[in-house]
């Protein structure tokens, strides 16, 4: 089978899944935390369909990858209303939180089961079993980036809901304001700025080395499991 279509079926079914549970996580913790509205608005669905954003999820990764850019996208976000939750400012913290988090332990999960893979099936795993291990593999990297990613503080990311948060209430309201130029910033930032300085690539400096570093650990975990380490 050609090795690109072969990565691409590993690939997006782990997107698909890290995305979904990404967005759902956000709406239950809403719903926990006093916000019903993405349950009122059948949002708190695994189906995938509910999740994509034709624009952010499907037209500009592809052509990002055309392009030979630095390929990021986004979901249909998960509607939650601040004011509805029992807590409106560190409510909204802990449902930013939420989508990262769940990507963390769907990569804990995924590092689990390479584990028991390696522990148990044949060495090195080849046909079926091989392929097998490489959508593990892939879906640990895929939730690792997804996680660290959506963690950097810039609207409309989860960081950028938890720092203004975390900010004292007059820091906090100065950065909310930056929040309808989210789009065109981050533009600037991923696509622009790389561009014309690809040594300030935002990804390749601030992202990858630590989900390098997070994938190493749960290796050590996979690694652990299958009494190699």
């Amino acid at each position: 089978m050609n090795q690109t279509l072969l990565l691409a079926l590993a690939l997006i079914p782990a997107l698909v899944v890290a995305i979904v549970l990404h967005e759902v996580a956000h709406g239950w913790a809403a719903l926990a935390l006093g916000d019903p509205t993405a349950k009122e608005r059948r949002r708190l669905s695994f189906n995938p369909v509910r999740h994509v954003d034709p624009i952010g999820t499907l037209a500009l990764p592809s052509l990002l990858a055309v392009v030979g850019a630095p390929v990021f996208g986004w979901a249909k976000p998960v509607p939650v209303i601040q004011q509805r939750l029992n807590n409106p400012r560190f409510g909204m913290v802990a449902v930013a939180a939420a989508g990262p988090a769940t990507n963390l332990v769907l990569a804990g999960l995924g590092a689990v089961v390479l584990g028991l893979m390696a522990r148990f099936l044949p060495s090195p795993p080849t046909g079926l079993f091989g392929f097998a291990a490489l959508s593990v593999q892939a879906f640990i990297l895929i939730n690792i980036f997804l996680a660290l990613f959506n963690l950097l503080p810039l609207p409309p990311f989860d960081g950028s809901h938890i720092v203004e948060g975390l900010l004292p209430p007059r820091a906090a309201a100065a950065y909310a304001r930056l929040r309808p130029l989210g789009l065109p910033l981050l533009f600037l930032l991923l696509l622009v700025v790389p561009w014309l300085f690809p040594q300030w690539s935002v990804v390749e400096r601030f992202v990858l080395p630590p989900v390098m570093w997070v994938q190493a650990l749960y290796m050590d975990l996979a690694r652990a499991i299958a009494g190699t380490a």
